[in-house]
């Protein structure tokens, strides 16, 4: 499978070159100021960068909502210097500016939170109020507004103090932003790519929503989808919808072939075992030896309570994975940058 280049807007791209030539006029404007003569700093007044000092930064994760190609929000993992108001620092990360635009962009990505928006946060009791300026209402459309939305919720409710989330603008209650989404009322953790239902599938009463992990169309990312099933949200049910693939329009990649069948499912002592069909194998033939399709697998049944271990039979016969480690989350920015090195391409 041929990776292809990251895409980057053209409106990015252009912000972060006004950025550039505005501190490189700055430097000159500087330097012509001076006397002519050449200056040396005095060897004693130049800082002493320690390599060990570095390296030794007291670090910590923290989980950023970045917007693919398609529209999806992927979840990426970041290390950030340990520090008081993380989860603040954590939205900052997600708006638009020439920084966090092309860290993004290594990871084919884009922050979705207008540019210029800062954040006043307030955490209480399990809940968190995020005070949002005046730009927060300057999204392009209404996909950005709620795309925006979601990943504000979904990135603090990651930590564990929040469970869940209301907003503001510029300090004034609002139900609606610019282009009709609702903001009112307080939201938790549902609905995160979720997969659009035929009218006839939304008159169910008696549903429950499944998250799904599925490689993005380079294979570079996975990529969580909510799905509404009528059953039970367990780990057989989320194997058996795995299987099932995204829907064909989603430009998702299908992680196993058709031809694969579910023969059987077993959870025991932390472990789940998956038993397929023998057309299970043709994921050797993936591009990358079916790395990707065995972590969205493995993502898929360990965010069930107590499944600490997947592992594979085909045809009843334990099957040697492509990986022997149980992935820590879904997408870590720097093993993303390592493994999948890109060209950005400007839309």
């Amino acid at each position: 499978m041929k990776l292809p280049k990251i895409r980057l807007r053209r409106a990015d791209v252009e912000r972060a070159l006004i950025a550039c030539s505005a501190v490189l006029v700055l430097l000159l404007s500087v330097r012509s100021g001076r006397n002519s003569e050449p200056y040396e700093e005095p060897l004693e007044d130049i800082p002493q960068v320690s390599v060990s000092a570095s390296k030794s930064e007291d670090l910590c994760q923290t989980v950023v909502y970045y917007e693919d190609g398609d529209g999806y929000l992927v979840p990426v993992q970041r290390e950030v210097v340990r520090r008081e108001g993380i989860a603040k620092a954590t939205l900052e990360m997600m708006v638009q500016n020439p920084r966090n635009d092309m860290d993004a962009a290594r990871l084919g990505l884009v922050p979705v939170v207008p540019e210029g928006t800062t954040f006043d946060l307030d955490i209480s009791g399990g809940h968190a109020r995020v005070d949002l300026s005046a730009s927060a209402l300057d999204a392009s459309d209404k996909q950005q507004e709620e795309n925006m939305r979601t990943a504000i919720v979904w990135a603090l409710t990651e930590f564990d103090t929040v469970n869940d989330v209301s907003f503001l603008i510029d300090g004034q209650a609002k139900k609606t932003l610019t282009h009709g989404t609702n903001i009112g009322g307080s939201y938790t953790r549902v609905g995160l790519n979720l997969e659009s239902q035929s009218d006839a599938q939304a008159t169910f009463a008696d549903s429950d929503e499944i998250q799904l992990y599925f490689p993005d169309r380079g294979g570079r990312l996975l990529v969580p989808v909510s799905r509404t099933i009528y059953g039970s949200d367990d780990a057989a049910t989320a194997v058996f919808e795995f299987l099932r693939g995204p829907k064909a329009d989603s430009g998702l990649e299908t992680p196993l072939d058709k031809s694969v069948q579910l023969l059987g499912v077993d959870v025991a002592d932390g472990v789940i075992t998956i038993n397929f069909s023998g057309d299970f194998t043709k994921i050797a033939e993936q591009s990358d030896g079916g790395v990707q399709t065995i972590r969205a697998l493995m993502m898929t049944c360990t965010r069930y309570p107590g499944i600490k271990k997947v592992k594979i039979l085909v045809d009843g016969k334990p099957y040697q994975l492509p990986v022997s480690d149980m992935p820590t989350f879904a997408n870590i920015a720097d093993e993303v940058e390592t493994s999948y090195p890109e060209v950005m391409e400007i839309e």
